[in-house]
């Protein structure tokens, strides 16, 4: 393929403790197919090199030597606004759905081929693009003295107390905040969490809120002030 430049080429850190696997494979591989990429064999060598350096993209591993790809995901999403593609030998759906419930914008099972991997890094950085708070909507929203922070992905309650929200709470949260006061329908309040979570199940909408909820109570001390009506959806209300 035709090379670009190299300050149009998107940044990708591959931390994988698999050395065969990081440097023979992914890291060549996706050089050739476009990207900008440097590697690293641990969650301590990723928390250096981003401390230096910025990046448009991780790929993760679950099964990091030092730490959980789990956890090292949290630290991401608390500190930094970077897409996230986690890469993991573990195929079950408690682990799909712990990884997106935590943020990560795509989940890719061992093995796969390098194309899916480039294509998947390729349609989430162009998802990213299109949405960016920073171009397309302002970087905080503010409804009746709760602000949610979209670069963050934080909601603050009026006493200033912070929650870390996952990337469908995040959405589900926005689309209520644009409209304070508005019933929104479920299946609106879905497709705009599909719309750049397409793995996102529908039908998983309710369980989102519940865990929502349950979360702002242990972190806020207060209630979330999200009304669910009956046959329409839910509103932010007061």
């Amino acid at each position: 393929m035709e090379s670009l430049p190299s300050e149009q080429r998107k940044r990708i850190l591959v931390v994988e403790d698999d050395l065969e696997l990081r440097e023979q494979i992914l890291v060549p591989d996706l050089t050739e197919m476009g990207f900008d990429v440097q590697g690293a064999g641990s969650a301590l060598e990723m928390y250096r090199y981003l401390m230096r350096s910025e990046v448009d993209a991780v790929v993760l591993d679950v099964g990091l030597p030092d730490e959980d790809g789990f956890s090292a995901l949290t630290h991401l999403r608390r500190s930094a606004d970077i897409a996230v593609v986690l890469l993991t030998g573990r195929s079950g759906s408690a682990d799909q759905i712990r990884g997106l419930d935590g943020g990560a914008d795509a989940y890719l099972v061992k093995p796969v081929e390098t194309e899916v991997l480039a294509a998947t890094l390729r349609s989430v950085l162009r998802r990213r693009g299109a949405t960016s708070p920073k171009q397309a909507i302002p970087a905080v929203l503010n409804a009746y003295g709760w602000d949610l922070a979209l670069d963050g992905w934080r909601l603050t309650s009026p006493e200033r107390k912070q929650v870390q929200l996952s990337h469908a709470e995040l959405l589900f949260l926005a689309a209520l905040m644009r409209k304070p006061g508005s019933a929104i329908s479920r299946e609106d309040l879905s497709q705009s969490i599909v719309a750049e979570l397409p793995e996102f199940d529908p039908f998983r909408l309710e369980m989102v809120v519940h865990r929502l909820r349950r979360k702002v109570e242990e972190g806020c001390q207060r209630p979330l002030p999200v009304r669910s009506i009956r046959s329409v959806g839910y509103a932010w209300t007061p």
